[in-house]
């Protein structure tokens, strides 16, 4: 079941924002955004350099994200064995923001990620904005991406195994749908 501030709030057709309240300390959390190994039980693996302007791979490989194992959903089923996109580093403040180029920008470049982390007490709140999406039906995609990568994030981070990442995925795109204002 989602809890309804689970969900991505859309700026415009362009910008999406996700907040999440997690476990401490800052370091562990960012830890879980940097080094590949823990990078890729949430997200994807890869190294990413230091020094801003730096290019990097990720790996993404949705069915190693959690043991269980469920079909790839048909549309997918081409990265099955996993996918690599190109990033460049455009922030590294360790251990507060990191930003980030990422594919589906707008008129066909790079859109932008930004992960903004700080301290409450023994949480963290960490806020993701992604923007210069190429619109409405890209903003609808990385949302329930991130949705779902952002849920196996938590299990990690509470220390539970997350169920499979197409378990989680199932639905979500759609209700994004719903919820983001048509053009």
């Amino acid at each position: 079941m989602m809890d309804d501030s689970d969900f991505g709030v859309a700026s415009g057709t362009q910008t999406v924002r996700f907040e999440r309240l997690l476990p401490g300390p800052i370091e562990r959390v960012w830890s879980y955004l940097v080094d590949s190994d823990k990078r890729g039980q949430w997200l994807a693996s890869g190294v990413m350099p230091t020094h801003v302007g730096g290019e990097f791979q990720m790996r993404f490989h949705h069915a190693s994200l959690s043991p269980e194992i469920t079909p790839t959903p048909a549309r997918f089923v081409k990265y099955e064995n996993g996918v690599t996109s190109t990033h460049r580093l455009t922030r590294n403040e360790p251990p507060h923001v990191l930003g980030f180029t990422w594919g589906d920008g707008v008129d066909g470049g790079q859109s932008d990620v930004l992960i903004e982390l700080t301290e409450h007490g023994d949480k963290v709140r960490f806020v993701l904005t992604h923007s210069k999406l190429s619109g409405r039906g890209g903003q609808v995609q990385v949302s329930g991406g991130w949705h779902t990568h952002l849920a196996v994030l938590v299990e990690r981070l509470n220390g539970r195994v997350p169920v499979s990442f197409w378990t989680l995925f199932e639905g979500v795109e759609a209700q994004y749908d719903v919820r983001y204002p048509k053009d």
